[in-house]
């Protein structure tokens, strides 16, 4: 069975820091942990799977802003681990009440350690006990797999696989296409089966009350051919079905490959899209382009995507596209989306506008950054388009790192970017080194960045806010949130610092330059 939080609280090695979960009597036997990790970092959440108990001192919360610790729980509940477990009565004698809100309601349940426990040997105590129980897990679903195999040797057909599945679960399993048609079903003999509260869930990742459904996608060849659902009853193991779930992967991509083989269309968009990502010589380009919609010379974007469900978004993209006809490619690479997308030969650039703002207004509520790529010339550039689309994204990471709390990034939601804005940032990062970056930044903002430092200022992000907007004050003071009169302050000791209005002069595009590549690593 699956280790809940309330059994990890109650274990000696935790007990020992007398835990108060909040909110009062929020249920945390039903909580499932899959480990426990101890971090003092607050942009943790993206090295986190989901099912975690994070342990916490409390130091870097003790001199977090408000705004900062709101982003920190928001971000750990959208990963979805288990329980965030904080120490209190050192650096931090208490919980802040804002925290302890919003943590609610996002739904995250928070632990308060009100003792003082070495939390290395907290996390040996319970991960040995959690790799046991996972051992345990790895053994039955391998058995099942096995039979899985054994049946598929035989002839059996989808629903007869799958049963195999859904006996060592004790839960129903379903099969179905990238577009929702039910390909093959089981369920244990046992099982009651309510038809209205099936018909009314809403998604894939909530089942009706008393169930919980897993969602695993299952690839043929690089290409998504079905969607494997098991609806696990609360009186089952979830973790068990999870790691079943995801074992029977192979197994049931075989099986599809024998009923419903993919056409050679979308086999040649994967084997292209995988050519891309390898950096594959010319030649092998333009040998699978054609095969997949692309002519060889045809100009074409590559969009890098990193997204909370990454097929639900695929389906989105991949569904706009093909309705305006227009040529694409895609492939999930680990935890990114990578999509080629065909343009006409006229009007390129204006096209790629169109299509950036329809990328904007994609239907759904998608949590997601799209980074779009620039114009590749032909298929051969491919790969050029993709790593600038990379870079994009990283350049937007070190922008949101550095921003202050006035002027805030979207934490959650559909965000499309477009590798242009950043291109000065890219070509410093690919033809400069860092040594080189740092000398021109220091020789035009020296003084900028020393009164920052000094003073806890942010005179930097005010500048930059500002050359970006095309030197237009109101939209800057709009923008960061500041009285007009606040910032015509500040752009007067920004002035004096860099040796006078910079407007009319020479020195306004080095100073541009500057303040875009400060903060680069």
């Amino acid at each position: 069975m699956s280790v809940f939080l309330g059994e990890i609280l109650a274990h000696p090695a935790l007990a020992a820091a007398n835990p108060l979960v909040h909110p009062r009597g929020a249920a945390a036997d039903a909580q499932p942990v899959r480990w426990v990790h101890s971090s003092e970092v607050l942009d943790i959440a993206p090295l986190l799977r989901g099912g975690e108990l994070l342990l916490c001192g409390g130091i870097t919360l003790a001199t977090a802003t408000p705004a900062k610790r709101e982003d920190y729980v928001r971000e750990l509940a959208q990963r979805g681990i288990a329980a965030l477990a904080i120490e209190t009565g050192g650096a931090l004698p208490e919980i802040p009440a804002d925290m302890l809100a919003k943590a609610e309601e996002f739904g995250l349940p928070v632990v308060e350690l009100r003792k003082v426990v070495p939390f290395v040997g907290v996390m040996q105590a319970i991960n040995s006990m959690l790799v046991s129980e996972s051992v345990g897990h790895l053994q039955q679903a391998d058995a099942a797999t096995r039979a899985m195999a054994a049946e598929l040797a035989h002839g059996a057909s989808l629903d007869k696989i799958l049963g195999v599945l859904a006996g060592i679960t004790g839960s129903a399993v379903t099969l179905t296409s990238p577009w929702g048609v039910t390909m093959g079903s089981a369920a244990p003999e046992d099982w009651e089966d309510d038809g209205d509260a099936r018909a009314g869930r809403q998604d894939a990742f909530s089942g009706v009350a008393g169930e919980t459904v897993v969602s695993v996608d299952i690839p043929v060849r690089g290409v998504l051919m079905g969607r494997l659902e098991v609806r696990v009853p609360d009186a089952a193991d979830l973790a068990l079905a999870q790691v079943a779930g995801e074992r029977a992967v192979d197994i049931l991509g075989l099986a599809l490959l024998q009923h419903t083989p993919p056409g050679l269309h979308a086999l040649a968009g994967a084997e292209l899209m995988r050519a891309v990502l390898h950096s594959a010589p010319e030649w092998r380009l333009e040998q699978l382009a054609p095969a997949a919609g692309f002519p060889i010379d045809s100009p074409a974007v590559v969009a890098a995507i990193h997204a909370a469900s990454p097929q639900e978004l695929r389906g989105a993209v991949e569904t706009f596209l093909s309705s305006q006809r227009i040529p694409c490619a895609a492939y999930l690479d680990d935890a990114e989306l990578v999509v080629m997308i065909g343009l006409p030969c006229t009007d390129t650039a204006g096209e790629r506008r169109q299509l950036l703002e329809a990328l904007r207004g994609l239907e759904g509520d998608h949590d997601a950054v799209i980074a779009v790529g620039p114009v590749a010339g032909g298929v051969a550039d491919a790969a050029w388009s993709l790593a600038e689309a990379r870079r994009t994204l990283e350049v937007r990471q070190i922008r949101r790192r550095n921003a202050s709390t006035r002027r805030r990034f979207p934490a959650r939601g559909l965000v499309v970017v477009d590798a242009d804005d950043a291109a000065v940032e890219s070509l410093s990062l690919t033809c400069l080194d860092g040594s080189a970056r740092e000398a021109f930044v220091n020789r035009h903002l020296r003084a900028v960045l020393e009164h920052d430092a000094q003073r806890q200022s942010q005179l930097l992000e005010t500048l930059q806010v500002w050359l970006d907007s095309g030197c237009n004050t109101a939209q800057s003071a709009r923008e960061l949130h500041l009285e007009r009169q606040s910032m015509h302050h500040r752009l007067q000791r920004i002035f004096e610092l860099c040796g006078g209005d910079p407007r009319g002069t020479g020195r306004l595009a080095a100073l541009h330059l500057a303040a875009r590549m400060a903060g680069l690593p």
